[in-house]
């Protein structure tokens, strides 16, 4: 049980003059998959608990990615208060081991201000965990490999099947282009025999769990306020749950996405085709089947993280350490999951770059909602902010506690930018969203007020070809601001 933050007599009165800060981080979470959030059949109490006690910005997004492991940039960015290409950029620093680099980043910040640091989970980082946190214990990598096989099939394999030398299902190892019908049963994701998120004889999700409760327990005894990183990799694959988890869900009472579609018409040329790994999860073309059998997957281990989540909470409870502890949840990016015909996080679409962020702690107003747009990577700067640590000139995001005091404050953005390598750009501005694709030449707009499914494309409607030239204008001068290389051209796009 999580409780309101209330002032009261515990080991926080003993502590130096600042709270402490815990973050919990999810990978491949969208924000449609929690109850908060409008979900009616995904449960997430703890997480709804959560979201009641403080506030929910319902609109955080993130900026994309340049390759296929979008959470690298995401994570990239959250670190080093960089935005995307210039988050880019910087990595090099960390792979060259700068010592400055390593101190511009969040937990190096955090540490100067006098705060024990700690991190446990996925990292994915180009720097070393233990080189940024004063303690930093079972690190995991991006995903876990065993269940799947060697992850580096796809990059070995992906130019034979281009060429038409291999089709994809010859590449594809145990547990891709499935289900294929109600019988297949060649995955089960509580088969704890196949490894994955069980590698090491503990679910990864439990790992963390237990991390963090024996950290409060030794937190519990000392004077600093601490800062800790709590990195799930759930619910990204192999979606594994234990099979108390699956079984509250059934396939068959999975609601079909409303823009389900068997097949994203560009799917090749914004690089999302079947030698994307994530996109190869599910069989081409998708079925209605297939997408429910992949919703409950994700399903159960949101679940089954969200108790994990809520065990947290309840040891700072019990630790004493609740009423002076800020609480800040999101995630790297969204997933598809069967929305527009695609199963992964490496596109455009709200399913995909908006992320669940929910912040609660000391003094805060609770159950609010903030819908103005913002990056997830504000979370750095709004720890920042609660630790009083002034913030670096380099940091481009910002803190969100102004608008938690004061929701009639507009948002810090009046423009959302989004890209994924060199086959996709965004704009989001007011209600509307365009998206360009360089190599297909083709451009999308869509009303998110009217339209917050994206299933109707305006670009071509003659009342909307003002809001198209606007919006891609405006693109190009953010690109510039962003210091993104691949600057669009109109002429590229027809009328």
């Amino acid at each position: 049980m999580f409780l309101a933050c209330q002032p009261s007599n515990s080991n926080s009165d003993t502590k130096v003059d600042k709270p402490n800060v815990l973050f919990i981080f999810a990978d491949d979470l969208s924000y449609s998959a929690v109850g908060a959030l409008g979900n009616d059949v995904v449960k997430t109490p703890h997480l709804d608990q959560l979201a009641a006690n403080g506030t929910s910005f319902t609109h955080a997004y993130n900026m994309g990615g340049w390759n296929g492991a979008v959470c690298v940039a995401s994570r990239a960015m959250i670190m080093s208060g960089r935005s995307v290409w210039r988050a880019r950029e910087f990595t090099q620093r960390w792979r060259d081991k700068d010592q400055t680099a390593y101190k511009q980043t969040w937990a190096k910040l955090m540490e100067g201000e006098g705060y024990t640091t700690y991190m446990t989970g996925k990292w994915h980082i180009d720097a070393r965990a233990d080189t940024l946190f004063g303690r930093a214990e079972n690190i995991k990598p991006g995903m876990p490999s065993d269940a799947w096989g060697k992850m580096g099939f796809m990059n070995v394999y992906r130019q034979q099947v281009l060429t038409g030398k291999k089709t994809i299902e010859d590449i594809l190892p145990y547990g891709y282009n499935r289900p294929l019908n109600e019988n297949d049963d060649s995955w089960l994701p509580s088969d704890s025999t196949k490894l994955g998120f069980w590698a090491g004889g503990k679910h990864w999700s439990e790992v963390v769990r237990d991390d963090a409760l024996d950290f409060i327990a030794d937190a519990k005894a000392k004077d600093d306020p601490f800062f800790m990183y709590l990195a799930f990799n759930a619910p990204h694959d192999p979606r594994q749950a234990p099979h108390e988890f699956v079984d509250m869900y059934e396939v068959e009472d999975m609601p079909i996405p409303k823009n389900w579609l068997p097949e994203y018409p560009y799917k090749d040329a914004i690089g999302c085709g079947q030698t994307l790994r994530d996109e190869a999860l599910a069989p081409f073309p998708r079925t209605t089947y297939a997408i429910q059998k992949h919703i409950q997957e994700y399903y159960a281990i949101i679940t089954h993280l969200d108790e994990q989540i809520g065990l947290i909470i309840k040891g700072l409870e019990d630790a004493g350490e609740l009423d002076n502890t800020y609480i800040i949840f999101t995630a790297d990016h969204g997933l598809s999951v069967g929305k527009h015909g695609l199963v992964g996080k490496q596109n455009m679409y709200d399913h995909s770059m908006r992320v669940p962020l929910f912040i609660a702690g000391p003094s805060l107003p609770q159950g609010q909602t903030n819908s103005n747009e913002v990056y997830l990577q504000d979370v750095m700067a709004t720890a920042l902010d609660i630790a009083d640590v002034t913030k670096p000139a380099y940091v481009e995001f910002n803190s969100l506690l102004p608008q938690i005091n004061n929701p009639a404050l507009d948002g810090n953005y009046d423009k959302i930018y989004g890209c994924y390598t060199d086959t996709q750009r965004m704009i989001q501005e007011d209600q509307f969203k365009l998206i360009a694709y360089p190599n297909a030449g083709k451009l999308r707009l869509f009303n998110l007020d009217s339209d917050p499914e994206e299933m109707r494309d305006l670009s071509n409607d003659s009342d909307h070809k003002a809001k198209v030239n606007e919006l891609f204008s405006e693109l190009q001068s953010l690109q510039l601001a962003m210091g993104d290389t691949l600057i669009l051209e109109r002429s590229n796009y027809g009328d």
